[in-house]
């Protein structure tokens, strides 16, 4: 029973010297109603659908304003019309705060989405022949 109860206050140490490594790097995100905030659009499915594919689409889109904060840490977002299949609460993970720089902003391109949320791609260019 002591080497039970042993490795049982050792687990429990190493877990707390783990804690307070990971507390160091961790900070609290607090928006207040109003701000402007980016949303993190690339592990989300059916948005990806909008912009490019692979590396070069936006891992953010917006600014939206926080309507409301929803419990301790979610909020919710003023989205535009184009957006509203996509319920307007996040998480705190989710969210981005805006710095008001025009140039960060990424404005989300008008899609025809048809019923079974499919859209045709047109080529832009042909680069080389």
């Amino acid at each position: 029973m002591d080497k039970v109860q042993l490795n049982r206050q050792r687990f429990l140490t190493a877990q707390r010297i783990q804690k307070s490594y990971a507390d160091k790097r961790r900070r609290d995100l607090v928006f207040t109603i109003g701000d402007k905030v980016f949303l993190l659009v690339s592990p989300m499915k059916g948005v990806m659908r909008f912009g490019k594919r692979g590396k070069l689409r936006p891992r953010f889109i917006g600014p939206y304003e926080i309507l409301d904060r929803v419990g301790a840490v979610a909020y919710r977002l003023a989205l535009p019309p184009e957006l509203s299949f996509i319920h307007p609460v996040f998480h705190v993970s989710m969210l981005r705060k805006c710095i008001s720089d025009s140039s960060q902003v990424l404005e989300s391109p008008a899609i025809s989405l048809d019923e079974k949320f499919s859209y045709e791609e047109e080529p832009i260019a042909i680069a080389d022949r």
